[in-house]
């Protein structure tokens, strides 16, 4: 019986062929066995010099683009002949883009910057068209040699804090597929209320220091979430309602907005290291254009409004954009919501419906005591609660 003795390297995964893309065969010794001699070697000998990295993530985007394909018919967009013809300024990382619709996709991209070992991002997107109000599939990879940080969600296109038909209709079937992955990636550590206004009970957010077995482990969570939202596109019903079509619209622009802002803005880009590498790569200006262009592609397009009209509570007194609320107030050190998607009480309180003022009224458990009520500024009703 033939013999195989494997020698694993760890080596940069530039070369790569579509589900292989981080392993390969970079040598073979073979002493054949020949049976017709009557020489003692009856052994038969192989070595074989298996390569593999435990960052790359080109598999994701092969299964993600097949998948699709098997369920829809792609189109490709000119955005990806533009945006392929950029360089990193290194010329050693390479970035890798794709982008296509189809019948009830406004946009399917994909942005894979390949640095070897020592660098591995991955922004993968699908955005719905305007007359579906499907969550937004969202990938965000960042990995170097030290660390991960994952986030992979259905992000909800309308409240899933305070639209609770909205919550049931897309995520009530998929939380044991949330739990799942809950106990496999645990939560990556504090994560402030103002990003959890776009994620779902079922987002993955989580850190971890690169492995194979990690690799791996997202790769299969990256596969069910893809395949969970194709089963909801499939079972999309166009909307026919011209004013449930704006609020989606909307709600799109929103999202892009807000995404804009962060990856940009000095101190909310902190949180988005992907990002402030891409600017070391390719320049600010570039990465101003992939941002607006392709990566949040309709920014510019799907509305008029800017961040401070979608978000006021971030306007300074000489109108600029307060950063720094990001990074302050009120943070999660755990997982907010629980395996059926209930959510902490206190998540009530990232609606945008929750920005106000704040009022101190009795403890109606405790007559000696005060609670912190946070109110609407525009709410008609008292702030004070029942008694």
């Amino acid at each position: 019986m033939d013999t195989l003795n494997l020698r694993v390297m760890m080596q940069p995964c530039f070369s790569y062929s579509k589900y292989s893309s981080c392993s390969k065969y970079i040598g073979v010794n073979k002493k054949m066995n020949n049976n017709n001699n009557n020489n003692n070697n009856n052994n038969v000998r192989k070595q074989v010099v298996l390569v593999v990295s435990s960052l790359c993530y080109q598999r994701f985007v092969d299964f993600g683009l097949d998948e699709a394909m098997r369920r829809t018919r792609l189109l490709p967009l000119p955005l990806q002949e533009r945006f392929n013809r950029i360089q990193a300024i290194d010329e050693k990382a390479q970035l890798k883009f794709s982008s296509f619709e189809a019948s009830k996709i406004r946009l399917m991209r994909s942005m894979y910057i390949d640095g070897g070992d020592s660098l591995q991002v991955l922004d993968f997107a699908v955005f719905p068209k305007l007359e579906y109000d499907l969550p937004i599939f969202c990938a965000n990879f960042f990995s170097n040699p030290a660390m991960s940080i994952i986030v992979l969600d259905l992000n909800p296109l309308h409240s899933v804090i305070t639209d609770q038909n909205y919550k049931d209709k897309y995520y009530q079937n998929l939380m044991p597929l949330g739990a799942k992955y809950a106990e496999l990636l645990p939560w990556g550590g504090k994560l402030t209320s103002e990003s959890l206004k776009f994620f779902s009970p079922i987002v993955i957010w989580t850190r971890f220091t690169p492995s194979q077995q990690k690799n791996d482990i997202l790769f299969e969570a990256f596969k069910d979430y893809f395949k969970a939202w194709l089963d909801l596109m499939e079972e999309a019903i166009e909307e026919s309602d011209s004013a449930r079509t704006m609020l989606s619209k909307e709600a799109q622009h929103k999202y892009l907005t807000w995404r804009t802002e962060k990856a940009s803005n000095i101190y909310m880009v902190n949180q988005d290291p992907g990002h402030q590498m891409l600017k070391n790569l390719i320049g600010e200006a570039g990465a101003k254009d992939v941002l607006k262009s392709f990566l949040f592609n309709g920014v510019d397009e799907l509305g008029s409004k800017k961040f401070l009209d979608y978000f006021p509570e971030y306007k300074l007194e000489d109108g600029t954009v307060n950063g720094k609320r990001s990074v302050m107030g009120k943070s999660y050190e755990e997982r907010p919501w629980d395996n059926r998607g209930i959510g902490n009480p206190a998540l009530r309180c990232c609606s945008s419906l929750c920005w106000g003022y704040v009022v101190l009224v009795p403890n109606c458990n405790n007559r000696n005591s005060l609670v912190i009520r946070i109110c609407r500024s525009d709410a008609k009703e008292s702030p004070l609660p029942p008694h």
